[in-house]
């Protein structure tokens, strides 16, 4: 059977996790408008009758300006260095730039098989992707040019029938059910970084990060007079060092219903406690993620926490802290706790 592994490869929000997690017919990887949402490699397997395809989600290509953009970028060379095929993602939508210059020197210095996939053809004309290919056909020696739509898994059964054409003979690399190498850990943090991603202004993503510093299970037994939460809804707290906390939980949103009412004592239930620290660089960056009255930070945790409900199959009770680490992004000691969870 045909195993290998296709590094997705592209600038920063060309569509390459979003076309993962098409490709898988699964959530993989967080998706997000922002640029540089992407952070460290991730692999999402592939298995057919046909064989099985390691795809490799990678940051995006970018001159580094930071020791976390470095990190990044190192996680991008290794995986065209590792790679069996390189599928270079662009954007129909955005014109050429210097960006894209970089994209292709960097792309020149290597000599494993390339693909050119032209994403969301679906809301661009024909005569647009036509000039796309004239323009890329010749910059690169690309095996396929595909257009393809991540979004509407338009032309993936193509692009799944190419790759396996140049993928060698080989033994499964993993078993069958086997989806993803992220931890439980990353991908709950990756979780609450797409509902912070999806509610901060414009440049705040390149300043968060996300570490799940506690998480355990406990048996919660229902009191005669006490109900899940005291209040309506996340309660925020500002505290020494410049840091602020927000408790999400099942019942925050429900506390003020008239069917919140003191139940009788009950059968223990499964209870899962997690608390996340929000890391940002400066205090009005804190300020911006607690929001008026903690409302943005209410949002995010209540998002998170009905997403991550569904994968722990668990009441969940998301304690968030937004804490101001100067410089994080040139920290080595946060990047590898940050890495570390993977």
């Amino acid at each position: 059977m045909k195993v290998g592994c296709v590094a997705l490869i592209g600038r920063p929000n060309a569509g390459k996790s979003m076309l993962l997690n098409t490709l898988l017919g699964q959530k993989v990887a967080i998706i997000s408008d922002k640029p540089q949402t992407t952070r460290i490699s991730l692999l999402g397997i592939k298995t057919t009758k046909n064989g099985q395809i390691i795809f490799i989600d990678n940051p995006g290509i970018h001159k580094p300006l930071h020791t976390l953009n470095k990190r990044m970028m190192h996680f991008v060379y290794s995986s065209l260095e590792t790679s069996d095929l390189i599928c270079l993602l662009i954007d129909a939508t955005q014109p050429f730039g210097h960006g894209d210059e970089f994209v292709i020197e960097t792309l020149k210095k290597v000599t494993t098989p390339l693909f050119l996939l032209i994403n969301k053809v679906d809301i661009v004309k024909k005569e647009k992707i036509l000039l796309i290919i004239d323009k890329y056909k010749d910059m690169l020696g690309f095996k396929e040019i595909i257009p393809i739509s991540a979004l509407r898994g338009t032309n993936l059964d193509v692009l799944e029938n190419e790759i396996y054409k140049y993928l060698p003979e080989a033994e499964k690399l993993y078993d069958d059910d086997f989806v993803s190498d992220q931890s439980l850990r990353f991908r709950l943090a990756e979780i609450i970084r797409e509902k912070l991603l999806k509610h901060v202004e414009q440049e705040l993503p390149f300043v968060t990060a996300v570490l799940i510093e506690k998480m355990e299970e406990r048996q919660k037994e229902e009191g005669e007079e006490k109900t899940e939460a005291a209040t309506e809804g996340p309660e925020v707290m500002t505290g020494p060092g410049a840091e602020a906390a927000v408790t999400a939980t099942a019942a925050s949103e429900k506390a003020a219903s008239p069917d919140s009412r003191p139940q009788k004592k009950k059968q223990q239930r499964k209870v899962t406690y997690i608390s996340a620290i929000i890391f940002v660089e400066r205090d009005n960056h804190r300020k911006i993620v607690i929001g008026r009255h903690g409302q943005v930070i209410k949002e995010i945790g209540i998002e998170a926490r009905r997403e991550i409900e569904e994968i722990l199959e668990s009441k969940v009770f998301l304690d968030l802290t937004v804490k101001v680490k100067e410089k994080w992004r040139d920290s080595a000691e946060v990047l590898d706790l940050i890495e570390g969870q993977k």
